[in-house]
């Protein structure tokens, strides 16, 4: 049976119980912020086939929101998550509330550095600060010893690495391939604030992303009316830039706004020598 917690205490207690000796064990943890979907439930299986106990946190996080960002109106539905989680047989649910995170304040916070002032972080520069806390915090509150996380967000996912790499946290991190609906578009907590006609419209970025090539996706989407195009941009697999005449494997990665939703995407691609 799925707990539903909201302290640390009481998560201790519930994993405590899933366990047949005293000794803390492993632990995977899906951090969300609820409104969860389809790509959030893959997560969840990938982290039940190691076989741990498994917490999902549901939590939406007010310092990764800036003012005048979606914060209030982030969709929440504990109860529904909930109950898609209890038919996932998790051992937890995390809970929280803010003053439970942050009992005095956000006063120390974890500093991303050069790669959380790009893409994401250009427009919006305390984003991924935000992000790193709650993250690294979860961790501690959950003793977790394996997170997964998935590819939509992959310069969260990229900056999770690092600070787990340079602060050496005992977690290994997963990430997890995205989930698309079967349009085509990736799923998100945010797609429900799309219209038809603004989905539509959105259908325009996995389009772009599937061609492989920067100039033909951006030719693509800056076709598309009511599409406003934020970033476009290929990358190294670690997202560090692609140095001139190289060939291999990157990533593209893409940010556009539709109607008043901000989408997020990317895919894998080769980069190919130029033929004459």
């Amino acid at each position: 049976m799925t707990e539903v917690v909201h302290t640390p205490e009481a998560l201790q207690q519930a994993l405590a119980a899933t366990r047949e000796s005293a000794s803390q064990g492993p632990v995977s943890l899906v951090p969300t912020m609820g409104a969860l979907h389809e790509g959030h439930l893959a997560l969840v299986r990938a982290a039940k086939a190691l076989g741990n106990p498994v917490v999902v946190s549901i939590f939406v996080n007010p310092l990764q929101f800036a003012p005048g960002e979606d914060l209030d109106a982030y969709p929440r539905t504990l109860e529904e998550d909930v109950a898609k989680l209890e038919a996932e047989d998790v051992a937890a649910v995390f809970a929280p509330t803010p003053e439970t995170m942050y009992p005095h304040g956000p006063r120390t916070t974890v500093h991303p550095g050069p790669l959380g002032s790009v893409l994401e972080g250009k427009t919006r520069p305390t984003h991924f600060a935000g992000v790193l806390t709650v993250v690294a915090k979860l961790f501690n509150l959950t003793g977790a010893t394996d997170a997964f996380f998935g590819e939509k967000d992959y310069q969260q996912l990229a900056l999770i690495r690092q600070m787990v790499d340079d602060l050496h946290l005992p977690v290994r991190i997963h990430g997890c391939p995205i989930v698309r609906d079967s349009d085509g578009l990736a799923l998100s907590s945010r797609n429900r604030y799309l219209s038809a006609a603004e989905r539509a419209t959105a259908l325009a970025i996995p389009r772009a992303l599937a061609t492989g090539s920067l100039a033909k996706a951006r030719q693509l989407l800056d076709a598309t009316e009511g599409l406003h195009l934020d970033y476009l941009v290929t990358t190294a697999p670690d997202l560090s830039e692609l140095p001139v005449g190289y060939t291999g494997p990157a990533r593209m990665l893409v940010a556009a706004k539709v109607g008043t939703t901000r989408l997020l995407d990317n895919a894998p691609i080769e980069v190919e020598a130029p033929t004459n």
